[in-house]
């Protein structure tokens, strides 16, 4: 059995307006998980040479709001490689932020990122 432990992926993501779910452009929380399930798919790829199938969540904190016009960065980091199953650690970042004070398409990148979603996560895999 490989140790796949530390393997990391990040996919980056444009929040377009059409997303927004509720008022002041809120992004349902479901937005995140669906970018943990695209990242933790990519990592089964690379450790394994399979899609895999995401089993469980064991932990999922929404921290903070994610908007219509935000750039997002959803990582997922191995942290433990059973024999079949690994156990996977999400974040979702908010790297860019609309800022419509300036104008319609203003924006702006945060100083520092704002963490919006964590989970922990299991993967299986054939």
């Amino acid at each position: 059995m490989t140790d796949h432990n530390g393997t990391k992926v990040t996919h980056r993501r444009y929040i377009p307006y059409s997303h927004a779910h509720y008022g002041g452009n809120l992004v349902d929380g479901a937005y995140g998980l669906g970018m943990f399930g695209d990242v933790a798919t990519e990592l089964c790829i690379l450790t394994d040479g399979d899609e895999g199938l995401f089993a469980s969540y064991s932990d999922v904190q929404f921290k903070a709001p994610v908007k219509a016009g935000d750039v997002v960065e959803a990582t997922a980091v191995v942290v433990r490689t059973g024999t079949r199953s690994r156990t996977v650690e999400f974040t979702l970042t908010v790297v860019c932020r609309a800022d419509p004070d300036r104008g319609d398409s203003a924006a702006l990148v945060l100083d520092e990122p704002i963490t919006a979603t964590t989970a922990t996560g299991t993967v299986v895999v054939p």
